[in-house]
């Protein structure tokens, strides 16, 4: 076995990268996390990539993409209190390493295995000898600790050797029962919902606005430009900066074409909302919205409506539409539990998150019930 640590993905052959993981998987592929770094979204904002590969008689059999982070911004999962705990202690919380998608909180494969490898002890293996070299690495750069965001849990359970502390959290996914066409969705709902769903669409109706869907590659230079403008505005009227730029959104368009699909809604032909979605072959993950003329509901029509409709016509079983939200539940959104895994060398905190995680995890299990008993369906529906 062989350990090769990169600082570019650019030192990675493509090909041999995107045999690894889930091949259709998005955010994982060598071309969404390279446009990251060569369209100054990382480095910029905290994000230092290093990348680690297992190398087996001369083929990567194992991967994982890392980030040594200056904070905590961009990451979805909050561990603010933790920095302060660290700090009242006068111990440095940052640097720390995080295994995450940059500023895309959507559950998938971390640990990106050959898709030739099917044995599940040799996947076990390769993942548990890449989080040793994790650990290892974390100890010889001083980093605080290892952050493994959005992976999911049956995965990071199989590692029950290497203490990995579990933080659970709740997002709301849309689930496709097979449904023939967004009528057919609407009837699985109690009499009010379905009303109110039909209501806000007839709302967007009125206002005969144009609304299109259009895969990456499908868009213009300049129809990127605005849908980029439209994203950055909601940023800086609301969150502060906009970390993804212009030159990213056109590359991954060009590049990863149908796996990237944008809504567009146009009054005469002028852009004037976008939402922005990536897709893999189950799972339809919603990512980004912009406005600048303000339409009732038309935010519930592109981000929601329309990437259900796109669900149930081209045959996806799993609508991801991002973090946080219940006013999604009313829409056919039910709470899920999304997981991820923490790792500090010094002992001592290790223990105390511990314990705090015990408590956490019992609160969100909680909320998780309550949420589901507002559940819009008729009947109660389970992942």
């Amino acid at each position: 076995m062989e350990v090769e640590i990169h600082q570019s993905l650019a030192e990675v052959d493509k090909s041999i990268w995107n045999q690894l993981g889930e091949a259709d998987y998005p955010f994982t592929r060598h071309e969404f996390l390279l446009a990251l770094e060569l369209n100054h979204c990382l480095s910029e904002f905290g994000w230092q990539p290093v990348y680690f590969l297992i190398i087996e008689s001369g083929t990567a059999v194992a991967a994982i993409a890392c980030y040594i982070k200056s904070n905590g911004y961009g990451e979805l999962v909050f561990d603010n209190n933790w920095a302060q705990a660290y700090e009242r202690s006068g111990i440095e919380y940052y640097p720390k390493l995080v295994s995450a998608i940059p500023y895309t909180p959507a559950t998938g494969p971390r640990f990106l295995i050959h898709q030739n490898i099917s044995d599940q002890d040799h996947i076990n293996n390769l993942t548990s000898q890449l989080i040793s070299i994790i650990k290892q690495f974390c100890k010889s750069h001083q980093l605080s600790g290892w952050h493994c965001l959005f992976e999911r849990e049956s995965i990071l359970k199989e590692q029950t050797s290497e203490q990995l502390l579990l933080r659970y959290d709740c997002q709301y996914h849309w689930l496709n029962h097979s449904y023939s066409n967004f009528d057919d969705f609407l009837s699985d709902l109690n009499s009010r919902k379905r009303k109110n769903i039909k209501k806000e669409r007839s709302s967007v109706d009125a206002e005969d606005l144009t609304i299109v869907q259009k895969y990456g590659d499908e868009l213009s230079t300049d129809e990127w430009a605005r849908v980029h403008q439209l994203y950055a505005r909601t940023f800086e009227r609301k969150y502060g900066t906009a970390t993804l730029t212009k030159s990213f959104f056109q590359t991954i368009g060009a590049q990863l074409n149908k796996r990237v699909m944008v809504v567009l809604a146009l009054d005469n032909e002028k852009i004037i909302a976008a939402s922005l979605f990536f897709k893999s072959d189950s799972t339809l993950f919603g990512r980004l919205w912009g406005c600048d003329e303000f339409y009732n509901h038309l935010h519930f029509e592109c981000c929601y409506y329309q990437g259900i409709d796109y669900c149930i016509k081209n045959g996806l079983q799993h609508f991801d539409p991002g973090a946080q939200g219940e006013h999604k539940i009313s829409r056919g959104f039910l709470p899920t539990r999304t997981c991820s895994a923490h790792w500090f060398p010094d002992d001592n905190f290790h223990q105390m998150i511990k314990q705090y995680l015990n408590q956490e995890e019992q609160y969100i299990n909680d909320y998780c019930t309550e949420q589901s008993k507002k559940s819009p369906f008729k009947k109660i529906q389970a992942e």
